[in-house]
């Protein structure tokens, strides 16, 4: 396994490194170069717009995007893309219904309860983001909280609507503890961390990306002074946050959804390849002097070590599922949302904006 922290500062010093150099920009193919010729962009007037929300504020794990954008991706599809920065899944998945946004990123387990209780605004993802979900429970490593089996008795901290706290029931099932041992308490996303390192709280759940590197940085509680509990580590082998769209837009522009999805996967490649220019990528696009490069650095860390890839991906490609993984975490996500019906795989997953699986492989 890569160590984080290696990772990290890996891409702290060269981002560090890349901020105070002097200004010589990268070579650009000119227009008498056959290779500018062969990979021209169309002009901006031919460009088809399509709106794109974040599921939360441009960080790090955008590196697709911000890759994609900087070396003309989405361009070379034909797209001008714009975008802007999401509130959490729920708040992305209902804009995108709304027909606020063309696309956007979002958990696709959440847009299944959405379609679930919205049947005339059916959503469906088109491609994945990560292949494994951020989905974690942590304690400090010096409490009596070891593994998940043993969280009896303990008191979590986090949101009423946090996705790993409603599928706690159904991760307590696989680890053979009792659900109802668990004390929550609710809290605001942005007290949760504070709790745990007070020690006001025997643990928290939350998105790793999000928890840990506030939790190592912020507050002086280094990896080696946590319990890190990955739900999919635990029998919820759940898919990550995903690229999701309406499916009355995916039927009626077809070539635009493929267009983004090639383009959206082809920075997410480059990105797995090289680290720390597509954590350069997304610094400049940014371009905002409280983005956080060292929490920053943390967090594509953890990503490109659990959640981009997985031996799955490594066989698949990139952007994919698996059908069977996919319907048994669709069975256990119904569980533990309490939904009406259970959605087949093709419902909640559509493969036809995807690539070819050539194109995919890394």
């Amino acid at each position: 396994m890569i160590s984080i922290r290696s990772i990290a500062g890996s891409l702290l010093l060269a981002t560090t490194l890349g901020l105070v150099a002097c200004g010589g920009g990268a070579e650009v193919a000119t227009t008498d170069s056959p290779a500018a010729e062969e990979t021209a962009a169309p002009a901006t007037d031919e460009l088809t717009p399509v709106s794109f929300t974040l599921s939360w504020l441009l960080q790090a794990v955008d590196a697709p995007l911000a890759v994609g954008l900087e070396q003309g991706y989405f361009a070379e599809e034909g797209l001008e893309v714009s975008f802007e920065r999401g509130f959490g899944s729920a708040d992305s998945i209902t804009k995108i219904a709304a027909g606020q946004y063309d696309i956007g990123e979002g958990d696709m387990y959440s847009m299944m309860e959405f379609n679930d209780q919205n049947p005339d605004d059916q959503l469906v993802a088109v491609a994945i983001k990560y292949n494994r979900s951020p989905f974690a429970i942590v304690t400090k490593a010096d409490s009596d909280f070891d593994t998940p089996a043993e969280l009896g008795g303990a008191n979590l901290a986090a949101p009423a609507g946090d996705g790993p706290r409603r599928l706690w029931p159904v991760l307590a099932k696989e680890v053979g503890a009792d659900p109802d041992s668990v004390e929550w308490t609710n809290v605001e996303p942005q007290l949760r961390e504070s709790l745990l390192a007070q020690g006001s709280a025997d643990g928290i759940s939350c998105f790793s990306i999000t928890c840990l590197p506030v939790l190592n940085q912020k507050l002086g509680l280094p990896p080696e002074d946590l319990n890190v509990f990955y739900y999919n580590d635990h029998g919820l082998d759940l898919y990550g946050n995903a690229l999701i769209v309406r499916k009355d837009f995916l039927e009626a522009n077809p070539e635009v959804v493929q267009g983004f999805v090639a383009a959206y996967l082809r920075g997410l490649k480059e990105a797995l390849a090289d680290p720390d220019a597509a954590l350069q990528a997304v610094v400049d696009l940014a371009d905002d002097e409280l983005f956080d490069v060292a929490i920053e650095s943390e967090r594509i860390a953890i990503a490109l070590d659990r959640l981009y890839t997985s031996p799955e991906v490594e066989t698949q490609g990139l952007g994919g599922v698996d059908p069977d993984r996919l319907a048994t975490t669709i069975d256990q996500v119904v569980e533990g949302f309490g939904l009406s019906s259970t959605p087949s795989v093709e419902e909640v997953f559509d493969d036809s904006a995807l690539p070819p699986v050539s194109d995919r492989m890394l």
